[in-house]
C-alpha cells in the first residue's frame, strides 16, 4: 500500500470526519503470539497449546484479543498520523473480539474519523476514531472506538 503523505501528523482542524485510512498488513506469526504471551504473562492454553484449542473448536492457537487491539495501534503508530500531535489516548470503547485471529492470518486497520471537538481550553481537540481490525478474507476480526487528544494548530509546540 502506498503511504498517503497528507495523513502524516495530523493537528485536530486536519482531521475531517468521515475520512477513512488503511494501515499496511501484518501476517501474525506464533513468534508474535508466544511474544505477547511472554510480555503479558498470559500464557493460557488458547494461546499456546494446540491440542486445547482443537479441544475448544479451533484449529490452532488464537492470538490473544489484546495482542490485536495492540497491534492495532502498531499498525496506525507506521502511518504517523499524529507523530508530534498526538498527546493522549483517552480510551477505548465498545471494543469486540468478533472473531480469532490466528498465525497465518495477514490483518490492517481501517480507520474512520467519527467525530472531534474542541476541548475545554481550546488548545487541544478530542477526536474519535472507528477502529476495525481486518483480516485477509476482509473479516472484522476486532472493532472499537478510540478517543484521542491532539493539539490544534494554532497551539503547536
Amino acid at each position: 500500500m502506498t503511504q498517503d503523505r497528507t495523513i502524516e501528523g495530523l493537528y485536530f482542524e486536519d482531521v475531517e470526519i468521515g475520512r477513512e485510512i488503511r494501515t499496511d498488513s501484518h501476517t501474525v506469526t506464533m513468534n508474535d503470539i508466544a511474544a505477547f504471551a511472554d510480555v503479558t504473562r498470559d500464557h493460557h492454553p488458547l494461546h499456546t497449546d494446540a491440542e486445547y484449542c482443537r479441544a475448544m473448536g479451533f484449529d490452532k492457537p488464537i492470538a490473544h484479543g489484546l495482542f490485536g487491539l495492540s497491534l492495532i495501534e502498531g499498525l496506525k503508530s507506521e502511518l504517523k498520523l499524529y507523530e508530534n500531535t498526538s498527546v493522549a489516548s483517552l480510551g477505548w470503547d465498545g471494543v469486540r473480539f468478533l472473531k480469532p485471529i490466528f498465525a497465518g492470518d495477514t490483518v490492517h486497520v481501517k480507520v474512520v474519523f467519527e467525530d472531534k471537538r474542541p476541548s475545554r481550553s481550546g488548545a487541544r481537540g478530542i477526536v474519535v476514531e472507528d477502529i476495525a481490525l481486518i483480516n485477509q478474507d476482509d473479516v472484522v476480526v476486532t472493532e472499537a472506538k478510540h478517543t484521542t487528544l491532539l493539539v490544534s494548530r494554532g497551539a503547536a509546540p
